[in-house]
């Protein structure tokens, strides 16, 4: 009985954790990094057909992105998930994909033309369409028995909607342990979706540490804030532009919308127009539009019994083709304009700061977590120049951070979360996901203030869980940024046939007490792919 840090290891991004249970192998999480990363993440251990199931905190693509890979590279388990999520990943994969594939088909016309290797996506369409049906979904407060001796049940996390916290038990023998996923932690107060529920005692916590050392304030008024932006803007006869996470915050910012329009907040501009500027948006507000009655807030479930669509309102347009995306930027019009990818990496965003970054009367307003290295955080860091598409760009925009909006706890929401356990602390207490001096800071705060012990792995530590301690010490090596890292296959095609001969390895033990007849014919088998590719 152990659990491996295999990503979000002092870093923010690609989370991806294993745990070894009474002889299964169980994955928490399998994310895509974003940004720039601080450290090598160490390779997954065992090969991904060897993988007993995963189980998936929510569909952001930190933690949902690499699970087409995963597949490709043999997987072929359930992938646990409350029903939100599994709907959500549906849309969030395929879009994932879709970019990955345009990238590809881009830099690959560019090798063409200057000699350079050919560049392989992650994955493609044709693997996430591999990855929906392995999907299973199970509910928030009830205990399922995943395997022999292996117990889960998962607790509203307030993330996003679906998100979960995972409380795992595991019995081998005579011994017992649990152990508890946070996933993303959420703010309290947000629109549409509930608070995290607090969970009950367990041996052992990962917790995720984003703002670890940072205090949201006293809550702010995102609508007045809101309103502020929006009026001077088109008073200036500028756009603002929100570049925006497409699950989750679009959702908020358009419930704040709505109630800004319903209160005649914004004076002298009418039905001013609003557009969500994002398929992978346009999509997931419609999944949230529709039954969420089972994840969303009493605010929420009181508008949505009375009828009152509460993320929908006069003015409100939708753009899901290219040419609907032009003709945005083409319309004099003052507007508000929602796109993605929140961070400003990808996207039709990078298209509307192209259109408006140099108007000194557009505002750019973030509204959710810049990564370091993003683009988004070089805004926010005051550059005064940036390069889009080939091109360089004058920053006159004004620059924008709505104060208080964030997706995630703060340090005290989390502090809170872990001390609903203070009657019987943890054995030791995990921190992940934060960034690199976060994750120590906050493990030496969560042993200051709640007398419990806390470390913070890096990628590669393993610790056995009936002793608590670390039996495999992991990578320290950090990354040397040539460029920024894409998330690629160009360099693991091969790793992938690596990966499959382990597997091989692993079935030929599984089988060694089968019968000779029917291990001989195994053995022609193999000899036969052998003579094949042995050229």
């Amino acid at each position: 009985m152990k659990v491996q840090f295999l990503g979000a290891a002092h870093e923010v991004t690609g989370s991806r954790t294993l745990l070894w249970a009474n002889g299964k192998k169980i994955l928490i999480d399998c994310g895509m990094e974003q940004g720039t990363d601080i450290y090598e993440n160490v390779e997954l251990p065992v090969s991904p057909g060897d993988i007993d199931c995963v189980l998936l905190t929510h569909a952001h693509i930190d933690h949902s992105g690499m699970l087409p890979a995963l597949v490709a590279d043999g997987f072929r388990g359930p992938i646990y998930a409350t029903p939100a999520t599994q709907r959500l990943c549906n849309i969030m994969l395929r879009d994932s994909a879709h970019i990955q594939e345009q990238e590809a088909e881009w830099r690959n016309r560019k090798a063409q033309r200057s000699g350079g290797k050919a560049y392989v996506p992650a994955y493609t369409a044709n693997d996430v369409a591999a990855t929906l049906p392995l999907f299973e979904t199970l509910d928030y407060g009830r205990e399922y028995e995943l395997f022999d001796g292996v117990r889960v049940r998962l607790w509203d996390a307030g993330h996003l909607l679906g998100s979960a916290s995972y409380e795992i038990t595991v019995t081998e023998g005579e011994e017992t342990r649990s152990i508890l996923f946070s996933g993303d932690l959420g703010n309290v107060d947000r629109p549409l979706i509930r608070d995290p529920q607090l969970p009950e005692p367990t041996d052992y916590v990962v917790i995720e540490s984003t703002y670890g050392t940072r205090l949201h304030g006293a809550r702010s008024d995102y609508a007045s804030q809101l309103a502020e932006v929006i009026q001077t803007t088109l008073d200036r006869g500028g756009n603002v532009v929100i570049p925006c996470f497409a699950v989750g915050r679009t959702q908020e910012m358009l419930f704040l919308l709505r109630e800004l329009k319903e209160q005649k907040r914004i004076h002298g501009h009418g039905e001013f127009p609003v557009w969500v500027d994002s398929p992978l948006a346009v999509e997931a507000t419609n999944i949230y539009s529709e039954d969420i009655l089972a994840f969303c807030d009493d605010e929420t479930r009181a508008l949505l019994e009375q009828g009152i669509n509460p993320i929908r309102f006069p003015g409100l347009s939708l753009s899901i083709t290219s040419s609907d995306s032009k003709a945005i930027n083409e319309d004099p019009t003052p507007k508000v304009i929602l796109s993605a990818s929140g961070m400003c990496e990808a996207g039709r965003i990078r298209h509307h700061l192209k259109h408006n970054l140099w108007r000194p009367e557009s505002t750019v307003l973030f509204v959710g977590y810049q990564a370091e290295g993003t683009l988004g955080q070089v805004l926010l860091d005051g550059a005064e120049k940036i390069r889009l598409f080939g091109e360089e760009i004058q920053v006159k925009a004004r620059i924008v951070r709505m104060e208080g909006v964030s997706g995630h706890a703060d340090q005290k929401i989390l502090l809170s979360w872990l001390s609903a356990m203070k009657e019987r602390k943890p054995r030791k207490v995990f921190v992940n996901h934060g960034n690199d001096t976060v994750c120590d800071e906050f493990a030496s705060l969560i042993e200051t203030e709640l007398s419990m012990r806390a470390e913070a792995p890096y990628s590669g530590d393993c610790y056995d869980l009936l002793t608590g301690q670390r039996v495999l010490e992991g990578s320290r090596a950090r990354v040397e940024h040539a460029e920024k890292k894409k998330p690629t296959r160009a360099t693991t095609v091969y790793d992938r046939l690596v990966a499959a001969g382990r597997r091989l390895l692993s079935v030929i033990e599984k089988n060694r007490e089968g019968a000779n007849k029917d291990l001989a014919k195994f053995a022609d088998q193999i000899n036969e792919l052998s003579n094949k590719w042995d050229r």
